[in-house]
Formats: C-alpha cells, structure tokens, sequence
C-alpha cells in the first residue's frame, strides 16, 4: 500500500477540487491553492517512493 500512497494523496487533491466546484467555494483562492498544495505534494511522494522501491 506504501507504493501508492502519492497516487492517493493525488485523488484526495483533485476530490477537494471536485467537492469545492458543487459546494460554490470556488471564489475562495484558500480551497484551490490547498488542491493544487496536495496534488503537487502527492506527485512529488509519489516520485520519492517510486525511486526508493527501484
């Protein structure tokens, strides 16, 4: 499960952004700049633990 665990930080980003689209908090910059915050931190785990499994 380690193994995909930046894989799954990555959908938990782009969910807050879908969830935030329906809930009308698209004004507010907090909630997109947090998305793009854990997407951008789930692809950078996920290339750490696909280069330490190598």
């Amino acid at each position: 499960m380690k193994k995909y665990i930046g894989i799954a930080i990555i959908v938990l980003g782009a969910l807050l952004l879908f969830v935030s689209y329906f809930a009308q908090l698209v004004d507010y910059n907090w909630v997109q700049f947090s998305g793009l915050g854990i997407i951008i931190a789930g692809l950078i785990a996920h290339i750490v633990v696909t280069r330490k499994t190598r």
